[in-house]
């Protein structure tokens, strides 16, 4: 509860804290540093001896010290004053106080370069707090796992290979999971394997691989120099020095650990402080949950183990206890060996003998001294450890398929979890999220989609959309592998909540922001606007406008859930992800170009320079995959592929492919030879493509020449027929058109040069006023381009994309200046200046020409390069201007005075200086061409510049000569050398850059000329006046609306459209495996796998070297164990010849003792289960641990159960629980007085103290626990000595379908049991237990019932059929009392039944944190074990499934 008001005030305090994450630096900036000043010293505190105590002892530098270890000087002053408490005894627990802590922040080893974070704590310190610190202050991710590395604090040697295989499956597991691993901080023993293991990673990591977070927790009186560490204030850093030297008894901190908890109780030198706190930070972490991508878990924790001695043994058993899993390495030495080799075998062949021979094995030195108790508690411990062998994995090098220390990591983990009861497929599902929370697809294929468990697709969504929002591709594929279809997951809710976890880091979800920040402002009450898949089509530069529209109402399903999930997946530049959902789509070629229009789009926007790159080359290849499925059509079927193009996709805005490719500029995909073709095939019109230009354009000038056969068209009935049908087709066609607008665009110049050289009257003359009529076509043909709306895209987007065009620019531009020289014209004083502006009209008509001959294949290139070569000049122009201006001015300040008339500035500036660089150069610039005749000396000469400086006497210059010839010179050499080949190089480099893809950008250009003359009127101007006319007619007075030509749009029926689309997705699934067979074709390829099965081979053969080693061992084993064995028949041999009178004692043969076999013959996976079949005896009552107590038992072995076996050493404790209902209990206390009236083995007045299992012994006036010695005297917590009784009523239904019909499994009937479960219980029981004196219900029974329904239950008892009568192994049994109950079953066969029906209306609970629920029946069920094992009898009493 502490813990728990600690993290509410410290969610207050969070206020003030800068919650930026670290991404890339270790160290935060000052801000940083001062709120860690501030917080750390108000809650946390380290601890000082307030009272000095000298010691008998001394230090190592033979100094006084006290109680604490430290020295007199060491300590605060008012410790060494007289003092109130002078002459008692050092208490920790008064003499130790609490004060705000003085070491924190960061750490750096000096000479090594390492960096970190420490703290120095009390011991006291809450949980909560040092999780807030490490994951808030820290800057630490919340854990996706957690591995306590325990074991030996000394050096010791490992074999190198064991090494290098721990060492790297450690690191792999903690990077790739997103673990903390957790050590003893020092630089010694596993602590120091850790933190080189963590040292190598990093040397050989890249960057982006992230580091491995790496927690050491020690003992601050224990740490070497560190008194470094020290600064009130926080050090950043502190320097911290290793020597190792002259560390004496006390340990350095490890250099390789990334952060260091320094636990402090005020003593100096004492180690294993830090176990408790250690111990209970890890029991916090595990018990919080993260969440991400919509899936919860809680963090697993394993503990691995190397080495190690007696306290390594009590880590591993307190974590077994606690239903922490277990990695013990087997060949690390001492207690991880021990384990190792008894982990195989029964618990029942566990036996003291066995592990004193182990231990005399592997702890030679300390063998000799170990007391027998010591010997009894390890063989209890081991035994304890193994019987739980679902949390027990032992890693053996190389042996029985095991390879990675990572692997059994994980596989520890997910046994651990399969072994835990849960309801219906909770456990799988539990399995399945911490797989993906690891993202280890390994392990998800190899121990969860096994033969073992079926999943159902519905099953996998929680996790498939965990997989997502966390950018795990290998799973999505895997889920899509075990069933999942995006069209069933996808739904709009599900959509929304994947745009409600955008990675923050992507430019969309900015963009998003932005457009929610945007939203009307709405009430304070009301909350912030969700994400809606209208603010998502909302986003500018992205066009999903077409896509997503607002709705008023709740959407369950979308148009199509795949392109949706690609959208999503393509905004965040998620590249592996983007290809797997592309692979399911079914509209691939257009959805590759959709994505790579969206892609670049965003490109324009991201000011990232990595994600701009990545973005570009994730465009690139859906462009290529585009272009690859699409060729893969086109050689299958050329008019088929030519369909796709011209298909109307509905899923994507109503737009075909071309127009996507188009709009998304993918020129490569645009100048495909099969589209090339078809723009062709277009371009051509019903006319044959092999047709000669010079027959279509003698057509054209002498149009009878159409029935002679010298043109031919595609179709037949055309090719046929000689009437009209054959002209209209001619004429319509686009190639056609253009070369009749080319005539009469070139007869238009003509006739307005004519006009403006030789005709240009002051009244305009028939063949201007043909201009103007000629002008008004061209005007109409404008309109008629801007007005055209056949997709319904409404006025102001045409217009958009009317204006997008430049040459549509120019053409308005043209147009408005003629109409402004014209009304000059038409005004008798502005006749003049009209013509000038009708003149410079007539450039911009002639600049028109270069858009008509982009067309042709010789002229297009070259007109691409120019328009690419204005832009070279532009930036040319600026230079030249800087070098220009500064000697121009520099020019004429020196050579003119005071010149006022603004043009002739302007020439001696700008004007003179520009043409110098041509040649021109100044007559009087040096004095030898000087005049003073071209000259006006005061400048009065409108026609003449003003004269230079000169000697008005001799008539001779006066200004530098020497001065204005060099930087003449100089000018010269840095334009006309300098700028004009820097302006050639730059012409080089475009030309050879516009080179290499002048024919896909001349391809790609050509389909906008191809399109505007495809839908053109057949007549060139001025005659297109009456294509316009009937056009005015069609649409404005008969109402007729536009249409598209088929030839570039196409809407197909519903059955050719998913033919189409089928056929396209076959094809697709041709492409990518082609793109696999050639990958793997690739030399890179072949040698990765090569170098692979290389690697596999080696492996194979020296984990064959070990498995020969290891059977070896294995058949020595055998061999000793059939040895033992022959043994034993041979003492059973002479005992009975001896014993019939054969022989005498003196010849009688002295065998050898029976040494126990470390042999190991089974794996603590293989076949056992939880609770060993040899275990014949109660195992919960001897727990260690007395429930709810500090009492600990005293330890009892398997073989020392039995109270006829002999154990000298057997001295338990005495407990006895003062109970608050005393009335109802026995005497509390060991004296034999108040226990004297008790009767035992008889009813009791009204105590029954007799037992099911027939008269109990009585030793010195306390009953005997009929099933043996538990390690504990008294009664516990129980309420009697000798039985206490109790009734455990099991109350079951069949398990019914909706139809009412009895579910199946394995053709057995399920049935149901109600179990009830307290809040202060992990698990569910059923509802019985001990009574009140004279009642028949159990008290948990009454709990769950109504008060009016007991007397009916009670009939139902005593008509159930009794099940189980007898002992019950309950953790609370001690040796004088113990637990005996009755277990009857109350079935209700019939779903109608009246007294199943007052039940269930009848339940409810008096305690609100109390459940009670009907539950399957099956081993799995979460409920106590002696409880399941009355619960399988019942199922086997009704044949049902369990």
């Amino acid at each position: 509860m502490a813990d728990l008001g600690m993290v509410s005030n410290l969610r207050r305090s969070n206020s003030s804290l800068c919650k930026t994450r670290r991404l890339q630096h270790l160290f935060g900036n000052s801000a940083k540093q001062e709120n860690l000043s501030s917080w750390i010293p108000e809650n946390i505190t380290k601890k000082e001896c307030m009272y000095f105590v000298e010691s008998s002892k001394l230090s190592d530098a033979g100094k006084v010290v006290c109680e604490c270890g430290y020295t007199r000087q060491q300590h605060l002053e008012e410790a060494t004053r007289p003092h109130t408490l002078q002459g008692k005894d050092w208490d920790p627990k008064k003499h130790v106080q609490e004060m705000p802590t003085d070491a924190f922040g960061d750490i750096v080893f000096t000479g090594l370069g390492q960096k970190g974070k420490y703290v120095r704590l009390s011991q006291d310190t809450p949980s909560s707090v040092i999780y807030h610190l490490m994951t808030q202050y820290w800057g630490l991710d919340v854990p996706n796992l957690l591995i306590s590395v325990t074991g030996g604090a000394k050096d010791f040697n490992m074999k190198p290979r064991l090494k290098s295989i721990f060492r790297r499956g450690l690191v792999k597991v903690a990077q790739t999971t997103g673990a903390w691993i957790i050590t003893g901080g020092s630089h010694t023993g596993v602590m120091k394997q850790v933190g080189e293991a963590v040292r190598d990673f990093t040397l050989s990591s890249s960057y982006n691989e992230g580091e491995v977070v790496t927690v050491g927790i020690a003992t601050w009186g224990t740490v070497h120099n560190r008194e470094g560490l020290v600064h009130p204030s926080g050090s950043f850093p502190a320097e911290y020095i290793m020597d190792e030297e002259g560390q004496g008894h006390l340990t350095c901190l490890d250099s390789n650990h990334s952060h260091f908890i320094l636990v402090d109780d005020g003593t100096h030198g004492r180690y294993g402080v830090e176990i408790p706190l250690r111990t209970k930070l890890e029991k916090f972490i595990s018990e919080q949950t993260k969440e991400k991508g919509g899936v919860a878990i809680k963090i697993p924790v394993v503990c691995v183990v190397l080495e190690g001695g007696p306290g390594t043994l009590h880590t591993i058993y307190n974590a077994i206890t606690n239903g922490t899993p277990c990695v013990v390495v087997e060949g690390s030495g001492r207690v991880a060996d021990v384990i190792a080799q008894v982990a195989g075998l029964p618990t029942a062949e566990i036996t003291i003998a066995r592990i004193q021979q182990a231990l005399s094995v592997f702890f030679r030195e300390m063998f000799e001294t170990l007391p027998e108790s010591s010997i009894v508690e390890w063989t209890k411990k081991i035994q304890d450890i193994v019987r739980r062998r679902q949390l027990l994995t032992v890693f053996r090098e190389g042996k029985d398929g095991q390879q990675d220390v990572d692997v059994a990591i994980l596989q520890a983990l997910l046994k651990a979890s399969r072994s835990h009861d849960y309801f219906g497929h909770e456990n799988w599902d539990h399995q399945l999220k911490l797989a993906v929370a690891w993202n280890r697809v390994d392990i998800a294929r190899s121990e969860i989609f096994s033969d073992e468990r079926q999943w159902k697709p519905s099953e996998l969504h929680p996790v498939m959309m965990a997989a997502l929002i966390s950018n795990k591709p290998e799973f999505v594929k895997l889920f899509l592998e075990n069933g999942v279809r995006l069209k069933e997951f996808v739904t709009w809710d599900t959509l929304l909540h994947l745009y409600q976890h955008l990675d923050p880091s992507c430019l969309f979800h900015s963009k998003l922001q932005k457009v929610l920040a945007e939203e009307p402002e709405r009430p304070a009450c009301r909350p912030a606007p969700r994400v809606q898949m209208h603010h998502v089509a909302q986003m500018q530069g992205v066009s999903l406008r077409s896509l997503y529209k607002r709705s008023s109402g709740h959407v369950a399903f979308t148009m199509d859930p795949v392109r949706d999930l690609l959208i999503w997946a393509i905004v965040q530049n998620r590249r592996e992800l983007a290809e797997i959902i592309w692979a399911q789509s079914q509209d691939c070629i257009v959805a590759a170009v959709a994505c790579s229009k969206i892609l670049k789009e965003l490109a324009k926007e991201e000011e990232d320079t990595d994600s701009l790159e990545e973005m570009l080359a994730l465009a690139d290849e859906c462009e290529h995959r585009a272009i690859g499925v699409f060729t893969e059509c086109h050689r299958k079927d050329e008019e088929r592929a030519q369909k796709l193009l011209t298909r109307v996709s509905e899923a994507w805005g109503r737009t075909t492919c071309l127009q996507l490719a188009l709009k998304a500029e993918d020129m490569k995909f645009v100048s495909h030879g099969g589209i090339q073709a078809f723009l062709t095939k277009v371009w051509w019109g019903q006319l044959c493509v092999d047709n000669g230009l010079w027959r279509v354009i003698l057509c054209m000038v002498a149009f009878p020449l159409l029935y002679t056969g010298l043109i031919t068209f595609r179709e037949r009935r055309l090719q046929a027929t000689r009437g009209l049908l054959r002209v209209r087709a001619f004429f319509n066609a686009p190639v056609v058109i253009f070369h009749l607008n080319i005539l009469s665009y070139f007869a238009f110049l003509c006739l307005f040069a004519y006009v403006l050289m030789v005709d240009f009257q002051p009244t305009p003359s028939w063949c201007e006023y043909l201009i103007y009529f000629w002008l008004f076509s061209l005007v109409c043909e404008e309109l008629r381009q801007l007005l055209y709306d056949p997709d319904d895209f409404g006025l102001m987007k045409v217009a958009l994309l009317y204006f997008s065009d430049f040459w549509n620019k120019l053409d308005i531009g043209a147009i408005l200046l003629f109409a402004a020289g014209l009304s000059c014209r038409l005004i008798p004083g502005l006749l003049y200046p009209g013509r000038v502006i009708l003149s410079l009209d007539f450039i911009m008509f002639c600049l028109r020409l270069m858009h008509i001959f982009t067309v042709s294949k010789t002229l297009g290139p070259k007109i691409i390069i120019v328009k690419r070569m204005m832009k070279d000049v532009f930036f040319f122009l600026f230079l030249l201007a800087v070098w220009v201006v500064s000697f121009g001015v520099a020019k004429q300040a020196i050579l003119i005075h005071n010149e006022s008339r603004v043009d002739w500035i302007f020439r001696g500036v700008i004007y003179q200086s520009y043409l110098t660089i041509f040649g021109q150069m100044p007559a009087y610039i040096d004095g030898v061409n000087f005049s003073l005749d071209q000259c006006s000396p005061n400048g009065t000469d409108p026609y003449k510049p003003k004269c230079p400086e000169s000697d008005a006497i001799r008539h001779e210059p006066a200004f530098p000569e020497w001065l204005t010839v060099i930087l003449l010179c100089l000018y010269l050499l840095f334009t006309n050398i300098l700028l004009l080949n820097l302006l050639i190089a730059m012409f080089n480099y475009t030309f050879q850059q516009v080179q290499e893809h002048t024919d896909q950008i001349w391809k790609f250009q050509r389909h906008d000329l191809i399109e505007e003359y495809h839908g053109r009127p057949p007549a060139p101007p001025p005659f297109i006046l009456l294509s316009h006319l009937h056009l005015f007619i069609k649409r404005v007075v008969l109402k007729i609306p536009a249409k598209r030509h088929k030839q570039l749009k196409t809407k197909l029926e519903k059955n050719e459209e998913a033919a189409l689309l089928s056929w396209e997705i076959y094809l697709k699934e041709n492409y990518l495996q082609n793109q696999q067979y050639q990958q793997k074709q690739r030399p890179e390829q072949q040698i990765q796998d090569i170098r692979d099965k290389v690697s596999t081979v080696v492996d194979l053969l020296e984990r064959e070297s070990l498995k020969q080693s290891g059977l070896v061992e294995q058949r020595l084993a055998s061999l000793e164990e059939q040895m033992a064995q022959t043994s034993r028949a041979l003492h059973w041999i002479v005992k009975a010849l001896r014993d019939s009178g054969f022989g005498s004692e003196e010849g009688f043969p002295t065998l050898a003792p029976q040494k126990a076999s470390l042999g190991r013959d089974r794996e603590p996976d293989g076949g056992h289960k939880a609770e060993d079949a040899g275990d014949t005896h109660h195992v919960n009552a001897r727990h260690l641990l007395y429930p709810n107590s500090h009492v600990t038992r005293f330890p009892v072995p398997n073989e020392k159960v039995p109270w006829e076996t002999d154990f000298l050493i057997y001295d338990p404790p005495f407990y006895t629980d003062d109970r608050k209902d005393k009335g109802l209990v026995d005497p509390v206390g060991n004296a034999l007085e108040p226990l004297a009236g008790i009767t035992y083995n008889a009813v009791d007045g009204p105590i029954d103290r007799r037992s099911f299992h027939g008269v109990y012994a009585v030793q010195d006036g306390l009953p005997l626990n009929p099933m043996g010695r538990t390690g504990l005297r008294g009664r516990g917590s129980l309420s009697c000595f000798g039985p206490n009784h109790t009734l455990q009523p099991v109350i079951t239904r069949w398990r019914r379908n909706q139809d009412g019909a009895i579910c199946r499994k394995s053709i057995k009937k399920m049935l149901e049991v109600l179990v009830v479960k307290h809040p202060v219980s992990e698990s569910w029981a059923l509802p019985g237990g001990s009574r009140e004196l004279g009642e028949i219900l159990p008290r948990k029974l009454k709990q769950v019932l109504r008060r009016e329904f007991w007397s009916p239950f009670q009939n139902l008892l005593i008509q159930g059929t009794e099940v189980y009568k007898g002992y019950v192994d309950d953790p609370r049994n001690t040796d004088n009392a113990w637990i005996e109950t009755v277990a009857i079953s109350i079935h209700f066969p019939d779903q109608s039944d009246m007294d199943l029906k007052r039940l269930n209306s009848h339940l409810h609970t008096c305690d609100p944190g109390m459940s009670v629920q009907w539950q399957v029946v099956d081993k799995r069920i979460p409920l106590y074990a002696n409880h399941k094992t009355i619960l399988q009898k019942v199922a086997a009493l009704f044949g049902a499934f369990y």
